[in-house]
């Protein structure tokens, strides 16, 4: 616990944080809002050497380690105190938005900062210290699966396994991460607690007037990488009845999907985000397709149904396109619960602010799910303006950026202050 007085309030610097959400957006950032900045690319070697830049600055410890995830530590207690690690991501979708992951990233940075500037005027001693972590590979959009850097850290991926994943043009995690001097050596333990400010991604909030949101349940995945493989064949002369159209059996499956979604109303979602065709010529009938498929749902039993039904929507498509296939991957992500105690300090800080929070289901993957195998975790939510997410007009304002930052530093000033029993107390609350 703190030596001296401990301070009661602690107040961010709402331009300094714009400044910083500008400057980092630079990298990979379109004219027109958008944001391409894959995993390990260039693009993103930049940004990490920007953030890099601002650790050292700003006296932070910078820490990488074997796949690459940032670290960035500020010491404000002893060097065994509990250690309270907060951050996102920099990585984007290709033509995504600005805010995703970048937003929760900054935040951190600015959130921790407040926090030292407080203890300082005031003399007081933190109970814990700080991290910021910047992931490697959230959205999955390069290398596959998604939370790849996260799953690693906690020990659910191998490091190997890691490494060899590839992209679409035959580059390796390994090998991208060379390329951008991000390979690292370091060792960083697991946190204490986690904490991630992210974007909605959905419009609960801003329809209902509200600033701030807790997420309190995550939502399970399961995800597919299913090829139909069938003959090429000339689309011209090749009688429709002697066709054997990959391509053809993946749209059987996209319908079936669609409709097995609407069966379950609000409570499981499907998708198929990707699919390689080849040889993905217009004249010729395709001899592979390659579906990126989804199941999302919030329960359990939900998600074994759904991923029951489809494998009898890929035998139907295999016997009505006489086609064959095989599932080169299956990844697989429990639906579970955020931390009550980091839930209930979430609505206490932003009682404080004048606003409550909103409980919220996260149906989205984020760091945070990874985390909350090993060590108290939480996502917490600022508007999203129209609800946009993974696209060039994704926006949160500037305003509310601030105010869920401002309710992240008083969470962590709290945490400083009172150390993290608090989350024990928190819970027995709830």
């Amino acid at each position: 616990m703190p030596e001296t007085t401990s301070p009661s309030s602690v107040r961010i610097d709402p331009a300094r944080l714009q400044a910083m959400m500008e400057a980092v957006s630079v990298f990979g950032g379109g004219a027109d809002g958008s944001m391409t900045r894959l995993t390990l690319s260039p693009e993103d070697g930049q940004a990490r050497d920007w953030l890099a830049t601002w650790f050292r600055k700003n006296g932070f410890a910078e820490k990488v380690d074997p796949i690459g995830n940032q670290f960035g530590r500020l010491d404000l207690a002893s060097a065994n105190a509990p250690v309270v690690m907060v951050g996102s991501h920099i990585d984007s979708q290709p033509n995504g938005g600005r805010f995703d992951g970048a937003l929760g990233v900054i935040s951190a940075c600015e959130a921790i900062l407040a926090v030292r500037e407080t203890l300082e005027k005031s003399g007081g001693r933190s109970a814990c210290n700080f991290v910021v972590a910047n992931w490697t590979n959230e959205e999955g959009a390069r290398f596959q699966p998604s939370l790849l850097g996260s799953s690693v850290f906690t020990g659910a991926a191998d490091l190997a396994w890691a490494l060899d994943r590839r992209d679409g043009a035959g580059i390796s995690v390994g090998e991208a991460l060379e390329s951008i001097g991000y390979a690292g050596t370091d060792t960083v333990p697991i946190p204490d607690a986690y904490l991630e400010l992210h974007i909605e991604g959905d419009s609960v909030l801003e329809r209902e007037g509200l600033r701030f949101g807790a997420f309190t349940r995550f939502w399970g995945a399961v995800k597919y990488r299913l090829a139909f493989l069938g003959r090429q064949a000339h689309t011209g002369p090749t009688p429709m009845a002697a066709r054997h159209d990959a391509l053809l059996a993946g749209a059987y499956v996209i319908t079936d999907l669609k409709a097995l979604a609407g069966e379950f109303g609000l409570d499981l979602h499907t998708s198929v985000g990707r699919m390689e065709v080849y040889p993905n010529s217009p004249n010729t009938v395709p001899s592979e397709a390659v579906l990126f498929i989804e199941l999302r749902s919030g329960s359990q039993a939900i998600l074994a149904e759904a991923e029951t039904r489809l494998l009898a929507s890929i035998e139907a498509a295999v016997a009505r396109a006489e086609v064959g296939h095989e599932v080169r991957s299956i990844d697989r992500r429990a639906a579970g619960r955020m931390s009550p105690g980091l839930v209930h300090l979430a609505e206490r800080a932003s009682d404080a602010n004048g606003a409550p929070a909103r409980s919220l289901d996260t149906i989205g993957g984020h760091d945070a799910i990874s985390l909350a195998a090993v060590c108290p975790s939480i996502v917490l939510a600022v508007p999203s303006v129209g609800g946009v997410i993974h696209h060039p007009t994704e926006f949160t304002t500037p305003e509310d950026h601030a105010f869920g930052t401002q309710v992240l530093a008083d969470m962590l000033l709290i945490l400083a202050n009172e150390g993290l029993s608090v989350l024990e107390v928190e819970k027995e609350r709830r």
